[in-house]
């Protein structure tokens, strides 16, 4: 088994509960980590017998543009998104943190993590 990984992707974004949120947006780290097993040689040295990891930041970009009220439903619909585009992956986890969440005291991030 292979893991590809992103780790530290940062974004600028407006996921939020409140409508607060999605008018002033903030700052989001995206991890992710994809296993899965080469359907191909991988000594054939061609980037189809693999993941993109090109492609997979791609779809973590796509996914982040995409205003929604949970970052949990933002994890999900990349996580499902890379098992769409690459069928062979056997496990994707995805993990959000979110920059200077509304709170009443002050917290460095919150954080979701969600294994597919």
């Amino acid at each position: 088994m292979i893991t590809i990984a992103i780790h530290g992707a940062d974004f600028f974004a407006y996921h939020g509960f409140y409508p607060e949120e999605q008018k002033l947006g903030t700052k989001f780290i995206v991890d992710v980590e994809v296993d899965f097993t080469p359907v191909n040689n991988l000594k054939d040295d061609k980037i189809a017998n693999t993941i993109d990891y090109e492609r997979l930041y791609k779809i973590l970009a796509l996914q982040m543009k995409q205003t929604r009220k949970l970052i949990e439903t933002v994890a999900r619909s990349i996580a499902d998104e890379i098992k769409i585009q690459y069928p062979f992956v056997e496990k994707v986890q995805v993990s959000i943190k979110k920059l200077n969440p509304p709170l009443e005291g002050k917290v460095d991030y919150s954080k979701i993590v969600i294994t597919v």
